[in-house]
């Protein structure tokens, strides 16, 4: 295999989708030293989720679907706010200012008026389905203009329906390809499914398009651990998101997260009144806290009632971790 047939990498899976890219950049990746330190990277790089329902690791090492619904959730509050997304992902400290992050997804996506780009994205495919334009724009002219410690890695994020399927067209100016790819795609294939479901349509293939994909010399010794694992499953990927109009559940999702993560606590009698996908999800949110609040029974307690099994392994490991005095 040429280094040209590495710049093009297809899978089925979130997990091979990164042991092929991590192959990739161990076998043609050159040495680079970036503000953020020493790495080796790949140039140009297109990466082709398959299966964008497969956007879970099913890897000890980086199966992380808490932090990655947390994130989402950040997005979807449309805020920056530092509290919030630190409760999920505690680096994100590193890069605040004055108590936000400068590149926080959410204004940018969920903002108001001009800012309201996924509302715009799917008016202008609803009237003009095969419309070119339902573009998503991260990376801002004025991004570069001052020094920021956070800066959007995702430059775009292009919507087209063909053939009755909406597929999902991402550029990232930079990715790390351990840390930071299996949050992106996850984020952004759960989006895309958001929209699909609005427009009532079909769910199609993820691109992610990557000018730098990297990887720290810091995590090399983590990333050879990943690749030890071994092949992983590639069938098991999240449940279909319920057809019709997505927004009312996330709005209740969103609306539990808070909860959650302010006060440690959700009633379970809304739970069984709520559609049992988004009702996973805010299980999963429960998994967490009660991951914080040191509590294993809880936790052994969540996983009983959920509906779905995809997510059973990483709520076994968070009782397990607990158990074994591991957290």
């Amino acid at each position: 295999m040429s280094e040209t047939d590495d710049l093009y990498i297809a899978a089925p899976t979130i997990d091979d989708l990164m042991r092929r890219a991590l192959e990739a950049i161990d076998a043609h990746g050159r040495h680079n030293n970036p503000q953020r330190g020493l790495n080796r990277e790949l140039i140009g790089v297109a990466l082709e989720l398959t299966n964008p329902r497969a956007r879970l690791s099913r890897t000890e090492t980086r199966g992380k679907p808490f932090s990655c619904l947390g994130e989402l959730c950040w997005y979807l509050a449309g805020t920056n706010d530092e509290g919030f997304i630190t409760y999920y992902i505690k680096e994100y400290a590193k890069s605040a200012e004055g108590g936000t992050l400068y590149g926080g997804y959410g204004p940018r996506m969920f903002g108001s008026g001009s800012m309201r780009q996924v509302d715009n994205v799917i008016r202008l495919l609803r009237e003009r389905p095969s419309s070119r334009r339902a573009v998503i724009q991260l990376f801002d002219a004025e991004d570069i203009t001052d020094e920021h410690k956070d800066v959007p890695c995702t430059c775009t994020l292009q919507f087209m329906i063909r053939e009755d399927v909406l597929h999902l067209v991402t550029y990232m100016r930079s990715n790390d390809v351990y840390l930071g790819l299996p949050h992106d795609v996850f984020a952004f294939t759960m989006l895309q499914e958001i929209v699909a479901r609005d427009l009532a349509v079909g769910v199609g293939t993820y691109k992610h398009l990557v000018g730098s994909l990297h990887l720290y010399e810091e995590n090399i010794d983590n990333a050879k651990r990943f690749l030890e694992e071994g092949w992983q499953s590639t069938e098991k990927s999240m449940e279909p998101m319920p057809q019709g109009n997505p927004w009312p559940m996330i709005d209740v999702v969103r609306g539990a997260e808070s909860v959650i993560r302010s006060t440690g606590v959700f009633p379970s009698h809304r739970l069984e009144e709520i559609d049992p996908y988004w009702a996973d999800l805010i299980r999963l949110l429960l998994v967490l806290r009660y991951f914080k609040d040191k509590d294993a029974d809880r936790i052994v307690q969540i996983r009983e009632n959920m509906s779905s099994k995809v997510y059973d392994p990483f709520i076994d490991a968070k009782a397990d971790a607990l158990r074994s005095g591991a957290h």
